[in-house]
């Protein structure tokens, strides 16, 4: 469905685009802090919303990753704008993180939930106690998930900010259409 780009992104990659970001943003802001203290503690994390958001907006961002995937797959072709070799490359380069690091985060997640037997808890009441898939495999042992998931936590918020400044920088100084190209249109009255 490739089609010659416009000057913007179509509605649907604009919606997919800011509620990842926001969604991102509120998963970070909630990342409980020690979860794993908390769960040898015996702490139940039903109990604290904090960790029933954050795991629930983490499933939300795995979901809303794969179905852009898809929709990158299909989706008119995304818009060109004229700029610098360097600025290119290092676009796809940091486009490139952000999307395994939309993959990556859910999958750690689930893994440090498996591999030390905590339940994921979501919204809803939503409660499993037990991964078998990962709990009965060797992959828990391969790292600390859970450290791994909060280095990647930290490193998705630094990438997302470079991208965000990047934006801004095409805005303001360039002034050229990177940033409206991903902004919905507005009619002024």
């Amino acid at each position: 469905m490739q089609q010659p780009s416009t000057t913007r992104y179509d509605v649907l990659s604009q919606v997919f685009h800011w509620v990842t970001a926001i969604v991102v943003t509120i998963a970070f802001i909630l990342g409980p802090g020690g979860f794993g203290r908390l769960m040898h503690q015996g702490v139940d994390p039903a109990t604290r919303s904090d960790i029933v958001w954050h795991e629930s907006l983490g499933i939300l961002v795995l979901v809303l990753t794969t179905l852009r995937l898809i929709w990158v797959a299909v989706r008119p072709a995304a818009p060109q704008v004229p700029m610098a070799g360097w600025m290119k490359r290092s676009a796809k380069l940091g486009h490139l993180a952000l999307w395994a690091l939309l993959l990556a985060l859910p999958l750690t997640a689930l893994l440090a939930l498996g591999s030390e037997g905590h339940p994921l808890t979501l919204l809803g009441g939503v409660r499993v106690d037990h991964l078998p898939f990962i709990a009965d495999s060797g992959l828990g042992e391969l790292a600390d998930w859970g450290d791994v998931h909060g280095l990647l936590g930290d490193l998705i918020m630094w990438i997302a900010g470079l991208h965000a400044a990047a934006a801004l920088f095409h805005h303001f100084v360039l002034k050229d259409a990177v940033l409206l190209a991903m902004l919905p249109r507005y009619k002024r009255r």
